[in-house]
């Protein structure tokens, strides 16, 4: 069931490492997998963090389409909108090395953004070249994490991770109890009584086993 828009708000308030470091808490996954490799991620930090369900796609841009191998726009535009809102476009580029050719220009921009539209990425293009699409509504591998129809991304300047659909609406209570125990380290450490000892006990106190 997709989250309310309270919890989608609630969401995009929140850092992706501070998602991440939530996602842990839950143990419902091993901590490496989920998110995306360091080189994706927000193109436009200022608009804040990005939440919205993948709306996955297969472009190609180094050669020109191939006859059958081409996805249709009308296809791809009505596929878009069976993905609950907010979606997020998930691109897998087939082309080595990557972003020969740019899947968004002002154009496609504005197309995707009435669609719902927001926006992570490695790299600029300078040109479209034959950029066209392959595919869409199949699982695709993206920074080196396999990403299904529906799956919920969370992406800012930090970086992109996938959120687990189950614990989704629970992730801004566990960040809260986190935090909380972080200001609590931190705070033993720039206190004038610091010792490791106390830290060692502290950390047995809030992170039983962990260490």
């Amino acid at each position: 069931m997709p989250l309310t828009a309270q919890e989608i708000e609630a969401l995009k308030k929140i850092t992706s490492p501070s998602v991440a470091n939530a996602i842990e808490t839950f143990k419902v996954r091993p901590r490496e997998q989920g998110n995306l490799s360091s080189d994706i991620r927000a193109v436009f930090p200022d608009m804040g963090p990005m939440v919205g369900y993948a709306v996955p796609c297969v472009i190609r841009a180094e050669q020109g389409p191939i006859e059958g191998h081409r996805a249709s726009t009308y296809g791809w535009w009505d596929y878009v909108l069976t993905i609950p809102a907010p979606r997020v476009i998930v691109v897998h580029d087939l082309d080595d090395p990557r972003g020969q050719g740019a899947q968004w220009g002002e154009v496609q921009a504005n197309i995707h953004r009435a669609l719902g539209f927001q926006f992570c990425a490695a790299h600029a293009s300078v040109s479209h070249a034959n950029v066209h699409m392959v595919d869409f509504g199949i699982p695709i591998k993206v920074g080196g994490v396999l990403i299904k129809p529906g799956d919920l991304i969370h992406g800012d300047q930090h970086g992109v991770c996938t959120i687990p659909h189950d614990i989704a609406g629970k992730i801004p209570e566990a960040i809260a109890k986190v935090e909380a125990d972080e200001r609590e380290i931190i705070s033993a450490c720039q206190s004038s009584g610091f010792s490791a000892d106390k830290l060692k006990e502290l950390f047995k106190r809030i992170r039983p086993g962990t260490y």
